[in-house]
């Protein structure tokens, strides 16, 4: 039998891990996993926290899922994308279903990072129009495109980037002194309307897109109030340009709405490009879906783009699954209804311990901030900084009780899968406290 060793070995030896300094890199060796829960190659249980990368919304192991890929793959392994099968049908409808609005025709890629970079040259071919206005703290992927568009720190050594990317001020509420003295509403206003000067001095003629996500993700979960998302649509309509809502992680029920920005219902997208949760990451699968406009303007206009594995059919029979459970198990309303019940266990965890300076999300999809002072708000760990010492200890420790999940900058993100219970969160709470207790003396209040 192969040891835990010497799997670590065989995997640091041949293969090259994702975001890491390689000799750093102590990864748990995962064995299998089924529900909120995974275990490692000694039998270790470990809570999946952040469902693996904000993906597994339907839990490990579902027989549902499982079942439909297992079915699939005795008919056909793999067809090409000029060819037409019943599950990308089935998937595309379905899609068309549950998107908001007019959105209703989808085009499939391999993840979430093809999605974004599809829907960036998609809107460039409609409008005629080249600049793409994004946020700061955003994440779009890591290929050349998504990362020149995304504001993550970790594209900086990968030279300019793609032309034409044009940043936008973030409606950071906690940090940001535009909204000192003022409330989120108001100071959100003022960040809209620096948006809209912004598209004037680019010139709105040469401006294609606003591409933001539905609901913020690794960034930190920095959401504004419906105030600027109805602002943001106004824009687009005022000066033509397309509003491209990246619902990677934000959809399927992450927020406990089908998508991010059905949180504002006022507000249309004209591109939505998702992945992640449409599968749950049991077959990769990514998808830019477009308005009724968007996909007519492609009736007589060649559509320029595609992949080796567009529409592959293990992944259309996977998303139809995934679909299927979401609507059966009521997966949706359970993130509502558990998100309530993480807000508040996240609230006692605030009144306890002063280290936690804010807490933003909703449904499943929740971060704490970690502060050396509440009144200064000074972090208890740099931005774009390795860890200091006390995010070192809370790290660990979450993995030494048994809990896997993100722990970035000065924020830990609280993003289980959807199948969560309550007596589940509670006992991913009461590890997130024993680690905290270990830093309360580190707060210099």
């Amino acid at each position: 039998m192969t040891t835990t060793a010497e799997i670590v070995k065989n995997n640091k030896d041949y293969t090259i891990a994702s975001w890491s300094v390689q000799n750093a890199w102590n990864p748990i060796v995962m064995d299998r996993a089924e529900g909120v829960y995974f275990w490692d190659a000694e039998g270790k249980r470990y809570i999946d926290w952040s469902s693996q990368l904000v993906n597994v919304n339907v839990g490990h192991s579902h027989p549902h899922v499982i079942e439909a890929i297992r079915n699939q793959i005795g008919k056909m392994g793999y067809a090409q994308p000029s060819i037409a099968t019943e599950a990308r049908g089935q998937l595309g409808e379905l899609l068309a279903e549950i998107t908001p609005g007019k959105i209703t025709k989808a085009f499939f890629t391999n993840g979430g990072t093809d999605a974004i970079e599809t829907a960036i040259k998609i809107a460039r071919m409609f409008t005629g129009k080249q600049k793409i206005l994004t946020r700061y703290r955003s994440y779009h992927g890591a290929t050349f495109g998504a990362a020149s568009a995304g504001g993550d720190p970790r594209r900086h050594g990968h030279g300019p980037g793609v032309p034409d990317i044009v940043r936008l001020p973030d409606p950071y509420a906690y940090r940001s002194p535009v909204y000192n003295g003022r409330t989120q509403e108001e100071g959100d206003l003022i960040m809209a309307d620096m948006v809209e000067e912004i598209v004037q001095m680019e010139d709105p003629k040469s401006c294609a897109a606003i591409l933001i996500e539905g609901y913020s993700g690794t960034s930190g979960i920095i959401q504004p109030t419906e105030v600027y998302w109805n602002r943001l649509h106004q824009i687009c309509q005022k000066y033509d340009m397309l509003l491209i809502v990246d619902e990677v992680m934000s959809g399927f029920g992450r927020t406990g709405e089908w998508f991010g920005v059905d949180n504002y219902p006022n507000v249309q997208p004209d591109i939505i490009a998702t992945a992640k949760g449409i599968t749950s990451g049991y077959v990769p699968l990514g998808a830019t879906i477009v308005s009724e406009e968007i996909a007519n303007y492609f009736n007589d206009h060649m559509f320029s783009m595609g992949l080796t594995y567009s529409a592959h059919p293990l992944a259309m029979a996977a998303g139809v699954a995934n679909i299927e459970v979401y609507r059966s198990e009521n997966l949706i309303e359970n993130s509502r209804d558990m998100g309530k019940v993480l807000r508040r266990g996240l609230n006692d965890l605030a009144e306890k311990h002063q280290v936690i300076g804010d807490i933003r999300g909703t449904g499943l999809h929740q971060v704490i901030e970690l502060v050396k002072n509440r009144e200064t708000r000074e972090a208890l760990s740099g931005f774009q900084q390795p860890f200091t010492e006390p995010l070192q200890i809370v790290y660990k420790t979450l993995r030494d009780e048994g809990m896997s999940t993100f722990v970035r900058w000065n924020m830990i993100f609280n993003c289980p899968p959807l199948t969560i219970t309550e007596a589940q969160l509670k006992e991913g709470l009461d590890i997130i406290d024993h680690a905290l207790t270990k830093i309360d003396g580190y707060y210099e209040g």
